[in-house]
């Protein structure tokens, strides 16, 4: 097949999914930004520098086998299949389905996620599916499920957000995590939510400076300000809500100088904050991971919808709530049945109807599906214990670095009977697997992905994999096939495999039906729910901007949540004084895996650091640039030291994107939320010291 010599298609990043135009110019890949609506002609450096990792030096270009001798060796693809499928069937004789455990990704595009729900649950049978979004937007979407009925990131277009006066970002650093989306906050005030004073609290009216692990009290304390003072819309409220009086119940013990003492955060900031964002016509609600990886994170998710739904934002032109979807497909990722109690469509798994039209979409008796299985950490606690998998098939994810207590989940992944992982690299993953399989990146396959705002998306092929390498349909059919399935249920064109999604995400929240590949190639700009049309009808348009008339529950009415403030599972002690959260660094994405191949972001952030405030440093013994250790009780960590004013005192801060003993996961809590199974990434309580004195 001929190469095109130029696509437009998104970046392989964020969920933001910034346009780009990509060409092949003497046999470099070039990218250039399109003047696409969330990024109106701009780029990150991640954007600008990805083309960078297609042709990274320690690229997979063919499958590899772990020998007798302990060493991974370069293998043909049938015998990396066969030796997998081999495995597979051992395991599920000696163990049976539930033996055998998948690990997706949030990056995958729609149909491989689609595809490798689907190959879990038919070929392999097993209920033991879930993915890394698990770790990212799982309680953001239990909270939106419950207070609106359905759960999209942005239930509005990002280019609305260019007009409002006033945005409060809760939990989110978005001039470093996704950049461009800065563009469309420069006219409005910008009230931040964030323990440390980051590039995006530089450039707010109001910083609120929480301890990590309070957000939620402050929550309360916001909407307490709101009813006490005066802020609410009650007209709102009662034509459109319902459930206030109980969570009033719940925010009514919450005044500010009691939130004050729980989260340092002075009473006049939290007045101000509310004043700020009531006082104006078009304001928004957004959160982020901040908010979000908690062990309390719905509730606190919840927490600011109450407040956006005392003011009356949600479902009002030119105000709303919405949540900050990280990974490129975060959204799509867990619409589409790679989530462990999910079916395609956003379909609970234990809904009889559900499981009734799926099944039938696929062509299997209903009753041959698992039910719901383990959420992602505990998948992954579980494997190797008597009654957890004895294999794993990971696509798309890197849980060595990314998974909390990361080295109790390398010791999990090493002890399996077989772990098979598909990946571009050697990640960190890959380097415990016993078969690596090499795998299309983005610019070199076709598919779709689902952006924060809901809008479904083309991603287009520039050229083709090198050769030795398959795209993960491809391996997923020839895995399914070796497994006696017929090769008609898994198609391995990106076409086909769209097509069966729409037809399986019919009815459903999530739905799809009306979306296809023609209409996107035209330059549609498609949202779901898009459901299809009866024949003759018009093409549904799509659906930008939700809960306009009417919210999602049957009866059009949002929930307010009772919900109230609880510490974190652990908290700073004489042991272990500080208190150290997690995040993202400008130059780098997720575990690193691609970000740490290109030169020039390497260059800008080239190791694990720590952020501590100077009297900490001092009180530790630490100076710029030395090295720290950092123990938790579940492990410690090295890292560069940087002494940053702005710093809680109380506080440090950890980027994670980085392997071996810089890994910030090798410290952070599993403590999962009881409701969407999120681990307490944001919290843990620790020590700091040179490394002579911790080594």
């Amino acid at each position: 097949m001929s190469e095109p010599r130029q696509v437009r298609t998104h970046c392989p990043y964020c969920a933001l999914q910034c346009g780009t135009r990509l060409s092949r110019e003497d046999g470099t890949v070039r990218v250039r930004p399109s003047d696409f609506p969330v990024n109106r002609g701009g780029l990150c450096r991640k954007g600008w520098t990805a083309p960078s990792v297609l042709d990274a030096p320690d690229r997979l270009r063919h499958p590899l086998l772990r020998g007798r001798d302990g060493r991974l060796l370069p293998a043909d693809w049938d015998s990396a299949l066969d030796a997998v499928a081999a495995g597979l069937r051992r395991v599920r004789r000696d163990h049976g389905p539930d033996g055998v455990a998948v690990f997706g990704g949030g990056g995958l595009t729609n149909e491989k996620a689609y595809l490798l729900g689907k190959f879990a649950r038919t070929a392999l049978g097993t209920s033991q599916i879930d993915y890394n979004g698990r770790f990212c937007m799982s309680s953001a979407a239990a909270a939106g499920n419950a207070a609106f009925g359905v759960d999209r990131g942005l239930p509005f277009p990002v280019t609305d957000l260019a007009e409002a006066d006033t945005v409060l970002l809760a939990g989110a650093n978005v001039a470093e995590t996704m950049p461009p989306l800065m563009r469309h906050l420069d006219r409005a005030d910008l009230v931040v939510i964030d323990p440390r004073r980051t590039r995006t609290a530089e450039a707010s009216a109001l910083h609120l400076q929480p301890l990590p692990g309070t957000d939620l009290a402050l929550a309360l304390g916001l909407l307490h300000i709101a009813v006490t003072e005066g802020w609410c819309d009650p007209d709102y409220m009662a034509e459109r809500t319902s459930g206030f009086d109980e969570a009033w119940r719940k925010a009514l013990a919450w005044w500010p100088e009691r939130v004050e003492r729980v989260t340092g955060v002075p009473a006049g900031e939290q007045r101000e904050a509310v004043r700020t964002l009531a006082r104006t016509r078009r304001a928004y609600v957004l959160t982020g991971r901040g908010v979000e990886q908690h062990s309390k994170g719905t509730d606190t998710t919840a927490a600011f919808i109450n407040l956006a739904l005392a003011l009356g934002l949600p479902g009002r032109p030119g105000s709303g709530y919405g949540c900050l979807t990280g990974q490129g497909n975060g959204q799509g990722g867990r619409e589409h049945g790679q989530k462990a109690d999910q079916l395609p469509g956003y379909r609970r798994l234990d809904d009889p109807a559900a499981r009734e039209h799926v099944a039938r979409v696929w062509g299997v008796d209903p009753n041959s599906l698992p039910g719901p299985g383990r959420s992602a950490y505990r998948l992954l606690d579980a494997l190797g214990e008597p009654d957890g998998p004895r294999a794993l098939l990971v696509f798309g994810s890197n849980p060595v670095v990314s998974a909390p207590h990361a080295g109790r989940v390398g010791d999990r992944l090493a002890g399996l009977d077989l772990l098979v992982v598909a990946d571009f690299f050697r990640s960190e993953t890959a380097e415990l697997a016993d078969v690596v399989l090499p795998v299309a990146q983005w610019a070199e396959e076709e598919g779709t992905l689902t952006s924060l705002e809901g809008r479904v998306l083309r991603r287009r092929r520039l050229q083709d994999p090198p050769a030795g390498v398959l795209g993960d349909l491809e391996v997923i059919r020839a895995l399914a096939v070796r497994l006696g399935q017929p090769a008609s249920r898994f198609p391995a064109a990106p076409r086909e495999v769209f097509d069966e999604l729409r037809r399986a995400s019919r009815g459903g929240p999530a739905d799809y039906s009306g979306i296809d590949y023609e209409r996107l190639d035209a330059g549609e700009a498609l949202y779901w729910p898009c459901p299809e049309q009866p024949e003759g009808a018009e093409p549904h348009p799509g659906t930008p901007r939700l809960f306009l008339d009417r919210f999602a529950h049957p009866d059009g009415r949002a929930r307010f949540a009772a919900v109230d403030h609880r510490e974190s599972a652990e908290t700073a002690c004489a042991q272990y004084p500080l208190t150290a959260t997690t995040g993202r660094a400008l130059a780098h994405y997720q575990s690193g895996t691609q970000t740490r191949r290109v030169p020039e972001l390497l260059r800008a952030v080239p190791e694990a650091y720590v952020e501590v405030h100077p009297d900490t440093a001092a009180r530790a013994g630490l100076s710029e640039g030395g090295t720290a250790v950092v123990t938790s009780r579940r492990g410690r960590l090295r890292a560069r030291v940087r002494i940053v004013n702005t710093m809680r005192p109380d506080t440090v801060f950890l980027p994670f994107h980085f392997p071996m003993s810089g890994r910030a996961n090798l410290i952070t809590n599993p403590a999962l939320d009881p409701r969407s199974e999120m681990p307490e990434f944001k919290v843990c309580a620790v020590r700091i010291e040179p490394e002579e004195a911790g080594a």
